[in-house]
């Protein structure tokens, strides 16, 4: 069965292209150039991928990957950025974005992504099926089922990414574990991006896990290495 492939961008000349090289590739594709009207859309096709422009008419990428993820829907969606900047990038991982792709991009990487993604989703990637019940350490106490916990009294919400992120940290704690390790584990092998995503990911959870970020005591920096969680 061909997998279905929803691509939400206004620009018309990007949006027929896409659909065109995602059709040659085999897969069943539907297009909308609103933002306001792919929520609906989603719901009616369940597709397998959804390719999400930040920048649309009707309700912005960012809200529209929000609403997604506050339903439970894992649909992996990849968003394009045509700003480029690293801020645009680090807020659609931590909306829960699987991946990105800055414009202007070329379609074999697009295409390489894509495949990637769905791969890693029909192996079960990024679910919550290998995470433990539950992940505590110093003043943290995560209920990894909801993706949300406490430190001391003040409450955390963790994305999916986040979550995956520090329970790989908490399996592996008091031992060092490399940035490529954890690209692997979180991201997939086939993963295109840099270690700068994972870096960013990082400063975010340290803004939710530590007392002081800036001085971390739990999620420390192994030089020219990666990271370790100490508990």
């Amino acid at each position: 069965m061909k997998k279905r492939v929803l691509v939400v961008e206004d620009d018309a000349h990007i949006r027929l292209g896409l659909c065109d090289a995602l059709r040659a590739e085999g897969y069943d594709v539907t297009d909308c150039r609103n933002g306001a009207q792919a929520g609906p859309l989603i719901k009616q096709l369940k597709p397998n991928l959804l390719i999400l422009d930040i920048m649309l008419p009707g309700k912005s990428g960012f809200d529209l990957c929000r609403e997604i993820r506050a339903g439970k829907n894992r649909v992996p969606i990849l968003m394009l950025s045509a700003k480029g900047q690293e801020i645009d990038k680090v807020v659609g991982l931590e909306l829960g974005a699987d991946d990105y792709v800055t414009k202007p991009f070329s379609l074999r990487e697009l295409l390489a992504r894509v495949q990637a993604l769905l791969r890693r989703a029909e192996a079960g990637g990024g679910t919550a099926s290998d995470l433990p019940m539950e992940i505590a350490f110093g003043k943290v106490r995560i209920d990894c089922k909801a993706l949300r916990g406490k430190r001391g009294k003040e409450p955390i919400e963790l994305t999916p990414r986040e979550l995956k992120v520090l329970s790989v940290l908490f399996r592996e704690r008091g031992n060092a574990v490399s940035r490529e390790s954890l690209l692997n584990e979180v991201w997939g092998v086939e993963y295109y991006g840099t270690t700068r995503t994972l870096d960013q990911l990082i400063v975010k959870l340290r803004q939710k896990i530590e007392d002081v970020p800036g001085e971390p005591r739990h999620l420390v920096t192994v030089h020219t290495l990666g990271y370790r969680l100490e508990t």
